[in-house]
This record gives structure tokens, sequence and C-alpha cells, in this order.
């Protein structure tokens, strides 16, 4: 995976991460944090490696999803670029992260 789709996917996780289920959530994190092959979270949580890269897959789309629909990343990045103090800008994002 491209370094720059796996940041992204990272950045979706950080804001969206709360509405996955504990699951997802750990083959996630197991996956793109603590950078576990397929196979040894596979054998972590008993299920095939398969069945670990269709939950990544799963997961990757709802995070896509999520942001398709409420686009915070796309309003967090144009927040970024404004050329505003570094208070006020994050003010804004704490703001919107709430």
């Amino acid at each position: 995976m491209e370094n720059q789709k796996r940041e992204e996917l990272i950045a979706l996780y950080d804001l969206y991460g709360n509405l996955l289920t504990d699951k997802q959530k750990g083959y996630f994190e197991d996956y793109y944090f603590m950078d576990l092959s397929i196979s040894e979270i596979a054998e972590n949580y008993g299920i095939s490696r398969n069945g670990v890269f269709d939950q990544l897959k799963r997961v990757n789309k709802l995070l896509e999803d999520y942001e398709e629909s409420l686009n915070l990343l796309t309003k967090y990045k144009k927040i970024e670029s404004l050329n505003i103090d570094e208070e006020s800008k994050n003010q804004v994002l704490s703001i919107l992260k709430e």
C-alpha cells in the first residue's frame, strides 16, 4: 500500500474510529499501528488470512464512506491551509473535534 493512502486511512481512523466496532478497531490498529502482518493478525484472532484481509478492506471502505458523507478530513485540510495564526487554527480544529 502506498504511503500516502496509508496516512490518509490513519487520518480517517483518527476522525471516525469511534464509529467502528471493537473488533474492527482491533484489526485496523494491529495492521496499521502495530505493523502486524495479515498472518499474525489471523493467528491472534483465530480466523483465516482471507478473513483478516476482508475485514481490513471492509473497515477501510467504512472509513472512506464516513468521509464521503461527513467530509471532516477535507474540512481539516482546508482549515490547515488557511493563512491564519496557529492559535486561531487550533481553536477551530478543536471545535470541529467536539
